[in-house]
């Protein structure tokens, strides 16, 4: 009994600390935000946010994973909106893309992250959008919309192209500007898959 509720404050004080860093580094970003400031903003201390995280970056870390798995849900359902296979894989990519502009997004994932955790391809998150795209790919090939190609360079080439569509704009000095070229491009390399152009 003690055991379990040992766990249960362990999960509740592991919880609180991303929200507070999520919030901190929100606002803040990861560099300007103090570490006592953070866990006395949700009643805990730094030897709570080492036990859990190793360090603020192991906290930034459990944020980016945090913010990058909504950011994967929301690009889930455009693509759930839109209209056929095809449309739906460019719905996902695209969407991803224009959370660059979401102050939150932008800030953690697109400019924090990358500067302090190194090559988003490496994230576990984004490996899970790798393997959905696969699996989006190998359809799309098995119904003669996209040409035979192999499927696991295709999927990485799609998911870095979003992905690195949108690391630069959320790093232009007009996102707003950059946002429809960014989309277009993506787009258009896109099609170079389709067997027939739409």
């Amino acid at each position: 009994m003690a055991a379990r509720r040992r766990q249960e404050t362990m999960e509740e004080n592991r919880a609180k600390l991303i929200c507070a860093g999520r919030k901190a580094f929100g606002s803040q970003g990861f560099a300007a935000s103090s570490m006592d400031e953070l866990t006395a903003s949700v009643g805990l201390t730094r030897g709570a946010l080492y036990h859990n995280f190793g360090d603020k970056k192991g906290l930034l870390a459990a944020v980016v994973a945090q913010v990058d798995g909504e950011m994967a849900s929301r690009a889930r359902a455009a693509s759930a909106r839109a209209g056929d296979e095809w449309q739906q894989l460019l719905a996902e990519g695209t969407t991803y893309i224009a959370m660059a502009l979401d102050p939150e997004v932008r800030r953690i994932v697109l400019l924090d992250g990358p500067a302090f955790l190194g090559d988003p391809s490496h994230w576990p998150s984004q490996n899970a959008c790798l393997e959905a795209t696969k699996e989006a790919v190998e359809r799309l090939i098995a119904a003669g919309v996209m040409k035979r190609v192999d499927i696991d360079a295709a999927a990485r080439l799609l998911c870095g192209a979003a992905l690195n569509a949108a690391l630069w704009v959320a790093d232009s000095d007009d996102p707003q500007s950059a946002l429809p070229k960014a989309v277009d491009a993506f787009s258009l390399m896109a099609e170079g898959f389709l067997v027939e152009k739409r």
